[in-house]
């Protein structure tokens, strides 16, 4: 008989390890039919994710560790382990770790649908990344509309 529920300890789950990033999938869309994703994301000293959108789904980030730079809808928020912030659909936002420091945080989507994009995203090689109609049809397929680099911050230096 299987089981009626899912477990994973640290460190476990579908995971990728980017550049800027590692992120684990510990609850897939598959485990929830689609109602939402969870991931735990351990950002890197270097992380940065630009201006974008999503026109039909909503993602809500609870910060563990380290602190991130979150603009959303033209504020720029401060964000330490403990706050959460919640990210309707059609609401621009970015992001990126605060004093070039690693960070950590849960992001919850719903419905479901990014651990798909990051799966596909795994099979892709530099050439796929390089295309733009490849990544324009990708970013469409999982509800992603580029907007443009990480906004500047008001503690950029000009």
């Amino acid at each position: 008989m299987s089981k009626r529920y899912a477990k994973l300890g640290p460190g476990e789950g579908p995971n990728y390890d980017w550049e800027n990033d590692h992120t684990f999938v510990k609850v897939s869309g598959q485990d929830t039919d689609g109602a939402y994703t969870l991931m735990e994301d351990n950002l890197k000293a270097s992380f940065a994710l630009g201006l974008h959108r999503h026109e039909k789904h909503a993602e809500t980030f609870y910060f563990l560790e380290g602190e991130v730079d979150f603009y959303i809808d033209g504020d720029w928020h401060r964000c330490t382990p403990g706050t959460t912030i919640h990210v309707p659909p059609g609401v621009p936002h970015a992001c990126r770790v605060a004093n070039a420091a690693p960070a950590r945080m849960l992001m919850i989507f719903q419905p479901s649908g990014f651990d798909g994009f990051l799966a596909e995203l795994a099979t892709m090689n530099e050439a796929d990344f390089a295309d733009d109609a490849t990544m324009a049809a990708l970013n469409a397929k999982y509800d992603i509309v580029p907007m443009g680099p990480v906004p500047a911050h008001p503690d950029d230096k000009g």
